[in-house]
This record gives C-alpha cells, structure tokens and sequence, in this order.
C-alpha cells in the first residue's frame, strides 16, 4: 500500500461531477453566454439615456426624490455598475477556459484508459 510519502504513488484524478457530461457541458455553455450578455449589457446601459428614465430611477419618495437622482446620474456610481457588467465578461471568459480545460482533461484520461 503507497504511502503519502512515497513519489511512485499517483495521485487519483478527482470524481467528475454527477450527471450526463452533455448536461453539464451545455450547462456550462448557457452559463456562459448568460454571464457574457448581462455583462455585456451592464457596461453599455448605464451610459445611455433610458438609464435616467427607467423605473428605479424615480422609485423612491418625492422627499428623496433629488437626492437619489443625483446619486443615480452620478458618474462613479455608473462606473460601478458598468464594473459590474466587466466581472461578468470576466466570469464568462474563466468559465470558457475552464471549459476547455475539462475537455482536454477528459481526452487525457481517455487516451491513458484506452492503453
């Protein structure tokens, strides 16, 4: 029995998740275009018109009414948003790598099962 010090002893590839590789690749598929559209969105909406005239805009009380649309068309608040939509393109870009990465994965270990 090879002990966890012992450099002959190779490691165990780790289980792949449960359920139809079909299902988790076009799971992953979705995902990604998901996660690309929103950011996709998130970094253009907040810089056109309709960002001043959507229904956010004006959802608070006519008290605080100047004071959240003030905060609404500030530039800093939609650089955030539009930082939001860049982590999302960044999620989708990780998320294609690993994809990629799984299916040169699954070749391997079929190239190795097929010896």
């Amino acid at each position: 029995m090879p002990t966890s010090q012992d450099p002959a002893a190779s490691p165990e590839p780790p289980p792949s998740p449960p359920g139809p590789r079909w299902f988790r690749r076009l799971s992953s598929v979705l995902f990604v275009i998901f996660c690309f559209e929103l950011g996709l969105f998130l970094i253009v909406y907040p810089w056109t018109s309709a960002w001043d005239d959507n229904y956010f805009s004006q959802a608070v009380p006519d008290r605080a009414l100047s004071t959240w649309r003030a905060l609404w068309s500030n530039h800093y608040v939609r650089g955030a948003v539009s930082g939001i939509g860049l982590v999302n393109i960044w999620i989708a870009i990780a998320e294609v790598f690993r994809l990629f990465a799984s299916r040169g994965e699954e070749r391997r270990r079929q190239g190795n099962a097929d010896r």
